[in-house]
């Protein structure tokens, strides 16, 4: 990692293969492309933030259509239907409506530039471990295992677990340009 990181700094003096033709790039030369480091990976953070949070918004637009849906033509939906002798109506709608609004946390720690992104998304992880609990004991007093409405019970945990990786992997990624920056030297060309 240090060889390939210091390795960078190097430029050829004439553009050749030649690794014995290594000239040290100039102070200025380094500061220019760790700033274009920064900006490429600054607009591409905002990009995939975006992004996901977009896959985010949809899935909490779908669970609330769902919860609608639900509230004015109570089980037909069959996703919902499996648990008619279990659970009460309104507390598949009030599953629902929590559910969205745990992917809602997760878009805003996604969105949101600062300290406490994280706080959201690690919030909306909790309501999502919740639902699971929730639909997992309703799940599990189904007569017969279905798997096809496994997303109920894993959709809201794995919506958030991802909002959580996405942000620590842009945050990685930011921190090996800064380990980049300290890596540079003084040198100045003749």
């Amino acid at each position: 990692m240090t060889t390939t990181a210091t390795r960078r700094w190097w430029k050829r003096r004439d553009g050749s293969d030649d690794a014995d033709d290594l000239v040290p790039m100039d102070t200025q030369e380094q500061e220019e492309l760790v700033r274009s480091l920064e900006q490429k990976q600054a607009h591409q953070s905002r990009r995939w933030r975006r992004v996901f949070a977009g896959f985010l918004l949809g899935y909490a637009a779908f669970l609330v259509y769902s919860s609608f849906h639900h509230a004015w033509s109570p089980w037909e939906l069959r996703y919902h239907a499996y648990f008619m002798e279990d659970l009460p109506s309104p507390m598949v709608i009030f599953a629902d409506w929590i559910a969205a609004l745990g992917c809602l946390f997760a878009v805003k720690g996604l969105l949101q530039e600062s300290n406490s992104s994280k706080r959201w998304m690690w919030y909306s992880f909790y309501v999502g471990v919740a639902v699971s609990v929730f639909w997992t004991y309703y799940f599990l007093k189904l007569p017969r295992i279905r798997w096809d409405v496994v997303w109920l019970l894993l959709g809201p945990s794995i919506a958030s677990a991802l909002s959580l990786y996405v942000d620590h992997t842009l945050v990685k990624s930011m921190q090996d340009i800064s380990t980049l920056r300290s890596y540079m030297y003084n040198f100045k060309s003749l």
